[in-house]
């Protein structure tokens, strides 16, 4: 076995073991806010949108797991939806200008994704071999 190939081996069962702790923490971290919403005998919509955040990253695992690839486009949406998470928690808190901060840059983290959306669309790449690279749908139903 030449180095090159061990080499690849070793990075790949690397990758492979890192996305299973993220994996394994990440459902942790979901039975973990169950059981709090559970033992607080309430579900918020913030409990709501973190465990859609939890989600995010799992899907993001199973795509990077699949492909070998990872769309740029999911920590996007896990970024946006995390703001919005967090003016829901502290609105009441905040000021005016951290408010807007927030929503500006979830305005621009939403124009962003239209811009990669139309630029992968426009103007496919190809792989390292010069082949077209497989499209991965990286969105989840309804977006």
């Amino acid at each position: 076995m030449n180095l090159d190939r061990f080499s690849r081996r070793a990075l790949h069962g690397t990758e492979v073991a890192v996305l299973a702790v993220i994996a394994v923490a990440t459902v942790i971290a979901i039975l973990q806010e169950i059981a709090l919403m559970v033992q607080n005998l309430e579900v918020t919509l913030a409990d709501l949108l973190l465990l859609f955040i939890f989600l995010e990253v799992l899907a993001m695992v199973g795509i990077y797991y699949k492909s070998g690839r990872l769309p740029v486009r999911l920590p996007l949406y896990i970024a946006i939806v995390a703001l919005a998470r967090y003016i829901i928690i502290d609105m009441k808190a905040m000021e005016f200008w951290q408010l807007m901060g927030a929503a500006i840059a979830i305005l621009l983290i939403t124009v962003a994704v239209l811009v990669l959306r139309f630029g992968h669309l426009r103007f496919p790449y190809t792989d390292e071999g010069g082949e077209a690279a497989d499209r991965v749908r990286d969105d989840s139903p309804g977006r």
